[in-house]
């Protein structure tokens, strides 16, 4: 049973594409199934994010396999295989493996280590679940993957380093405040980025948020999705003496909030301090309104420094996430070669037992007369003949568990001496019923 991974990402293909080639979650139970009928593939799952799309799958033969999940995919988005196969990235075998470790890790993110992830390749392989299309070898590849997405965060803490604008803007003001909640916060602007950091304040625990726009429409808009409320614009003065936070984010061409006016609203705080965090380009906020007593003003430059260094110490968090995969992959190689290696050896002692056994018989009916001892002779003798013919197999075949081809000198071996191994051997339950994380062989 060997592991296969195709698709395409948002570095192989263009946005046209990948939209073509996603599942819409309400289609995903049957699309697994129609998948999981095509030849060669024994447990699938599909992985369909707005960067991503990928099928990975279990295969008894490579070929085969990555031939049907090729033709699945161009007959399913009705797009011809010749114009899909320039977008597709092939996996097979480890590769395959090493490539699912780092998706769940981040590593493969259009922003390093961000965390989504993990949970969309965990509902990825939930549906494949509920659907009934997985089988032992997928079942343990995926929570083996859960396991080391969870670790590479919590032994890297590479998506605590904040690198949106928008969240880092959050982010400087629970630093400042310590908690959002009961902070009165006005988001000025109602565009694509204010929606973004509504969504950041709401997540970060922020209940009191207020948003205006030149378009009233647009700020009850935005006001509903964070649960918050929206005010005119003409009000904004009237709101700004009462909020502790504004976010400002418009797509005006001057500035909004001039010194003038802030002295005046200031006055009326009676020396409450304002934090003011301007995200606009060009800037909404007067740049000597910061030095206001009082006041403290970050602008789009403030933030970026620090999402410049955030974006460093998450590169330096990736190498170490890379070393954690490679010790993963070592685990996960040794035990999945193991799993064939063990039944193999056996079966290929049994069937060597079973030749002797056979042989001697016939010997011992064509002789007749023999004492005990000269049996006894002629038994040890086959019994050692045996053992050094399939002496050197075996030994080879333990020094090839540890490498990357382990599994493919045992697949030879059963082929050329006819071994009947049986799946279920190769794939004890012990390791498939465990719940995702919890892999007994890892830890």
């Amino acid at each position: 049973m060997f592991p296969v991974a195709i698709g395409l990402n948002h570095r192989s293909a263009p946005v046209e594409i990948r939209e073509k080639m996603s599942f819409h979650p309400s289609q995903m139970k049957e699309v697994l199934r129609e998948l999981k009928s095509y030849p060669g593939l024994q447990g699938v799952v599909i992985l369909s994010t707005c960067n991503r799309t990928e099928v990975y799958a279990a295969t008894t033969d490579v070929e085969i396999g990555i031939h049907s999940i090729k033709k699945f995919l161009a007959s399913h988005h009705g797009i011809e295989e010749n114009l899909l196969e320039q977008y597709l990235c092939v996996h097979t075998l480890y590769d395959a493996v090493r490539h699912l470790f780092r998706v769940v890790s981040g590593l493969d993110s259009m922003v390093r280590g961000e965390t989504q992830i993990l949970g969309q390749v965990g509902n990825a392989y939930q549906q494949a679940s509920e659907a009934e299309v997985t089988n032992k070898a997928i079942n343990v590849l995926f929570q083996n993957a859960l396991a080391v997405g969870k670790r590479v965060r919590t032994d890297t803490l590479i998506d605590q380093h904040p690198v949106s604008i928008s969240y880092t803007a959050v982010e400087l003001a629970k630093q400042h405040f310590g908690e959002l909640k009961g902070k009165g916060i006005l988001i000025l602007g109602a565009g694509e980025m204010s929606t973004l950091t509504a969504k950041h304040l709401v997540s970060a625990g922020a209940n009191t948020v207020l948003v205006s726009n030149r378009s009233y429409e647009k700020a009850v808009l935005l006001a509903k999705e964070c649960s918050g409320r929206a005010v005119r614009f003409d009000d904004m003065d009237q709101y700004l003496e009462e909020v502790d936070i504004v976010i400002s984010a418009t797509a005006a061409t001057h500035f909004m909030l001039m010194p003038e006016g802030m002295q005046e609203i200031m006055k009326a705080r009676k020396g409450r301090p304002m934090l003011l965090i301007d995200i606009a380009v060009p800037r909404d906020i007067h740049p000597d309104i910061g030095k206001m007593p009082f006041i403290t003003l970050f602008d789009i430059d403030d933030l970026r420094g620090v999402v410049d260094h955030h974006h460093q110490e998450r590169e330096i968090a990736a190498v170490n996430a890379e070393k954690i995969i490679e010790e993963e992959m070592l685990i996960f190689l040794k035990w999945h070669n193991s799993l064939f290696i063990v039944p193999t050896i056996l079966a290929l002692q049994q069937k060597g037992q079973k030749i002797k056994e056979c042989q001697v018989e016939r010997a011992l009916e064509h002789l007749g007369g023999l004492t005990p001892k000269q049996e006894k002779i002629i038994q040890s003798m086959a019994s050692s003949i045996v053992n050094q013919i399939l002496h050197m197999p075996i030994t080879n075949l333990k020094e090839y568990a540890t490498t990357s081809q382990g599994h493919l000198y045992t697949e030879i071996l059963q082929n050329l001496f006819d071994l009947d191994v049986r799946e279920e051997a190769m794939h004890p339950s012990l390791m498939a019923n465990q719940n995702p994380g919890q892999v007994s062989h890892r830890r």
